[in-house]
């Protein structure tokens, strides 16, 4: 358990990234894909009827035992919430009202935001972009880990810390990696969320907030769902940086599993990237895919091969000049 692993470095490349010139080729190839670029007209429903249920269940938990506050937090809450980070996700590429009504889009953001208990759909959306445009950029996508992580999470039990300490790496990263001025719309989205939490603490008190944000942090954690975390680039075949999963989870998670396609077409929502996939199948049928979360975490933490420093880096020699 205390071995140490394999990896001293990132794995360095000095091409592009390949969902660039994979989305030229499909689009020469199937034009039709297009029609399936814009917004989700479900979407604002599936995530009000999810905001409204965690609400209810901050009812629900106000006059629980704290142990059952914790359960409840991580065997249902946190679920939901963890489901809630990755519809911001959608909606950050502007899925929920389409691209002519930005502002609705950030709103609502907000909105799918607040039983997470913490603001976090400014934040993410802000850095997202670069992730995308600069997918393993030096100093620009702070998806990868930062070599101090990569050299201490090296050993399995060191591993399943940094798992469980995974929302304070995503929350921490950005101020070292790549840190950008505080914007209004991250000012107004932190006095929208702690102006609701204050409500909910008025009415029903301690515990759902404790229900809330302690959900958010265990599911974005050590969890079977939290698996997508490491699924979607980590290199567990090399030089291969993303990677699908078509399984069942993607019902809860938005689809996040159709990762390769939605890097090749991000304006296309999480419910049309089946679709993606069902039209262009011999593009992704024979790249490297994963078939299950829970054994990527495991494979994870026990090959030797795998850890924080199995991603991809690159430099984009331009990218700071922004």
């Amino acid at each position: 358990m205390g071995k140490s692993g394999g990896r001293c470095d990132f794995e360095w490349v000095y091409n592009e990234q390949p969902h660039t010139w994979r989305r030229k080729e499909i689009l020469a190839k199937y034009p039709e894909i297009k029609s399936l670029m814009g917004h989700d007209p479900q979407l604002k429903w599936v995530v009000s009827g999810m905001v409204f249920t965690q609400l209810l269940a901050c009812y629900m938990v106000h006059d629980l035992s704290w142990k059952w506050v914790l359960f409840w937090a991580y065997a249902f809450g946190g679920c939901i919430n963890h489901s809630l980070t990755l519809a911001i996700h959608d909606i950050s590429h502007n899925v929920a009202f389409g691209n002519k009504q930005t502002r609705c889009n950030r709103w609502f953001a907000m909105f799918a935001n607040l039983p997470i208990g913490l603001p976090y759909s400014a934040s993410f959306k802000k850095y997202h972009i670069d992730h995308h445009r600069y997918l393993g950029g030096d100093g620009l996508d702070v998806d990868i880990a930062t070599d101090i992580e990569g050299w201490f999470f090296c050993t399995p039990v060191r591993k399943v810390v940094w798992l469980f300490l995974q929302p304070l790496f995503y929350a921490l990263r950005p101020l070292i990696v790549n840190p950008k001025p505080v914007t209004k719309l991250e000012m107004m989205n932190a006095l929208v969320q702690f102006v609701v939490d204050i409500i909910i603490y008025y009415f029903w008190g301690l515990k759902p907030i404790v229900y809330l944000i302690s959900g958010s942090i265990l599911c974005m954690g050590l969890h079977p769902i939290s698996g997508h975390f490491i699924a979607e680039h980590y290199m567990f075949f090399k030089g291969h940086e993303t990677y699908s999963y078509y399984g069942p989870l993607n019902y809860i998670t938005f689809n996040v599993g159709y990762h390769m396609e939605h890097h090749d077409f991000p304006s296309i929502p999480g419910s049309k990237l089946p679709e993606v996939k069902r039209i262009a199948a011999e593009f992704y049928d024979s790249l490297p895919q994963h078939t299950s979360w829970m054994r990527v975490l495991w494979d994870f933490v026990f090959d030797d091969s795998i850890g924080p420093y199995a991603r991809i880096k690159r430099q984009y020699k331009l990218a700071k000049k922004e």
